[in-house]
This record gives structure tokens, sequence and C-alpha cells, in this order.
């Protein structure tokens, strides 16, 4: 991997890309009915067990093969049962790896002072400012509370959709902790009234004529790579915050004196309950 560039004094920008996705709407109607979405038949897809873990345990790494210490599965969610719960994981599992590996990549790309090179803001504020901040949580902390309002809005109406039971089964598809697959985005087409160029979920439709065979070798491969991800940008975090934490970091990650797992900063207290907040001492 490349060395990373431990400057402090041009960090990259906070580039936060969230790609919306869609193609055309599907649309119905009756000759004396109003339009209206058309619902497609939800998919029968069959509910897992800690069997079907333990085989996709030894896909990804036959190695380490089935690793669960802390007994998640034998875990109750919620009083659902032991299929119910084994979904949940699975879509937390996939989501979180999705998260980290755009994580990973975006801190590499703002940590070597890559930005847009146009305006962030109408009041004249470009990406390149935010890029001078400093390192990429630093350059989090620096972009005005609008923008980072805006970018929770979209991640908190991207969950509501991936959570909502009539969107998925628009999509022939079921929630994760009732026979939905896991990690499966539904379609906004099926349900929004504006259509937009993409999907989120395979926006370029590559795994249409796709092979069952080729899909679970895709799968094994995301997950394998969500997890590294994880581990990645962790790391990252572990030795901004303390440095000599991991020592495969020392000295090329920049360190960071601001709490990173935390949404906002004192540049936002004028945020309800945001100053508050920043009183809190975790440690």
């Amino acid at each position: 991997m490349r060395r990373l560039n431990t400057r402090s004094s041009s960090p990259p920008s906070f580039s936060s890309e969230v790609m919306l996705s869609i193609s055309a709407a599907a649309l119905s109607f009756a000759p004396v009915a109003p339009v209206t979405h058309g619902v497609r038949a939800v998919t029968d897809v069959r509910m897992q067990t800690k069997a079907d873990l333990e085989v996709l345990a030894k896909e990804c790494n036959p190695i380490v093969g089935y690793w669960d210490p802390m007994n998640l599965v034998e875990y109750d969610q919620w009083s659902q049962g032991e299929a119910a719960t084994i979904g949940f994981l699975r879509q937390a599992e996939i989501k979180h790896g999705r998260v980290a590996m755009a994580a990973f990549v975006g801190y590499l790309v703002q940590y070597n002072g890559i930005h847009f090179p146009w305006a962030i803001s109408l009041n004249g504020m470009t990406f390149g400012d935010i890029s001078a901040a400093g390192s990429p949580p630093e350059q989090w902390d620096a972009l005005p509370t609008a923008s980072k309002v805006q970018i929770l809005l979209v991640i908190g109406a991207l969950e509501m959709m991936s959570e909502s039971t009539n969107i998925l089964e628009l999509s022939g598809n079921k929630h994760y902790m009732r026979g939905g697959k896991p990690g499966a985005f539904p379609k906004i087409n099926t349900w929004c009234p504006h259509p937009v160029p993409f999907e989120l979920y395979d926006p370029f439709n590559l795994s249409k004529n796709a092979s069952e065979e080729k899909k679970a070798k895709g799968l094994v491969t995301e997950i394998n790579n969500g997890r590294l991800a994880m581990l990645g940008i962790m790391g990252f975090m572990a030795e901004a915050a303390v440095p000599g934490s991991v020592p495969a970091l020392m000295g090329r990650i920049a360190p960071y004196s601001g709490e990173c797992m935390a949404p906002f900063s004192a540049g936002d207290a004028n945020l309800p309950f945001v100053a508050d907040m920043l009183k809190y001492q975790l440690f």
C-alpha cells in the first residue's frame, strides 16, 4: 500500500457521495381507476439457519471457519426466533461491510488531498477549503452544519427505505427478518413518483443475467472485503485517536484530538442538544 502522507497542513476534503439511482418507474392503471404503482410478487426466500452460516463461513474463510465467540446466533433478537436473528446479523454485517469499504477508500482519497474542484456551498466555501482543514476526521468537523445535517438525513431516508416492508414488497422482496434477502436494497422507481436514472442496488444490472454460482461467489467476495475494510477503517480511527495503538500505522496517520464517533463538533453547537452532548466525556 502506498505510504500515506502525514502532513496535517493540507489534508483531504470530506467528499461524501451518496448515489441514489433509479431506472424506469413501474406504473399500472385501470380504465376507471387512478394510476397506481404495480406490486410485484414477493419472492419466497428461505430463512437461513445456523447450519447455513457454518457452510458460508467455510466458503468465506476455510481456515477460520465458523466463529461466533459471543453466541450471537443463539441470542433471540427481540424474541423473534433464531431465523430472524440470523437475518438481522447477516443484514448488519453486509451493511457495515459496505459502509466500511466506502469509508476506507474515502479515507485514503481524502488523506492524500484529492477533492472536487468546485464550491461546496453558496457562500463560496470550496472542497479545497475543507481539504485544507487537516485529516479526514478534521475535514468532517470543518463541514458546514447544514452539510452534515443533509448527509445524515439522506442516510436516515435510505435506512427507512430498506426497513419498509411495503417498499421491499414492491421490489419482490421481504424484510430480512421475515425471509427476505439480506443486503438487498429495494428499488426506488417502484414507489418514487420522480424517476431517477440508477438504482442504488446494482445500478447497472450487472447481476441480472449472472448465474447463481457467480452470485454466490460475489457474495463471498463482498463479505470478505467488507470484513477487511471494517478492520482497516477502525485501525485508521484507533491510530488517529490513540497514536501508537496500531503499530503498523504509527507515524502514518495524523493524530486527531476530537471525538471520531460523534457526528457533531463545537462548530455545530447551535443545533439542539449538541452543546450538552459535547460536555459529555466518555473517557
